[in-house]
């Protein structure tokens, strides 16, 4: 692993899930780690809920857009954490893969998110545990 690590979340949308792991990442790692996300089908936009369930734990991904999922972004990352994109997600050896089975946000409320939304901060916190932690190969 490099100094600075670099993490892909993926999901279908890239609107949701993915959207609030990488807010998460980016708020509890600050520049200790490179973060990406991105969608075998990008949505418009981010989903509503997700965005306003991240703002009531003070993290803004307003600025944030849904993104396609690129062969060199999955090539360059170091984590690729998959999120129910299924089998779109090409496989590199030596890259370090998850799949983090949660409960897609689309279509639902901000009651229903939030329990997302503090299941993904709790696997984001023993991710960059383990990120911080490992020891760089050189």
């Amino acid at each position: 692993m490099p100094d600075k690590p670099s993490v892909l979340f993926v999901c279908v949308h890239n609107a949701g899930r993915s959207q609030m792991a990488a807010g998460w990442l980016r708020h509890l790692a600050g520049d200790r780690v490179e973060v990406r996300s991105a969608g075998s089908t990008p949505a418009d936009t981010i989903n509503p809920a997700a965005v306003e369930a991240m703002a009531e734990v003070g993290i803004d991904i307003t600025d944030q857009k849904p993104k396609i999922l690129a062969y060199d972004t999955v090539e360059t990352s170091d984590v690729i954490v998959t999120m129910g994109c299924g089998d779109v997600c090409p496989v590199f050896p030596g890259k370090r893969y998850e799949d983090w089975k949660l409960e897609d946000p689309a279509g639902k409320g901000i009651e229903a998110v939030r329990p997302i939304r503090d299941e993904i901060k709790t696997r984001i916190e023993k991710l960059l545990t383990d990120l911080i932690t490992t020891p760089s190969q050189d």
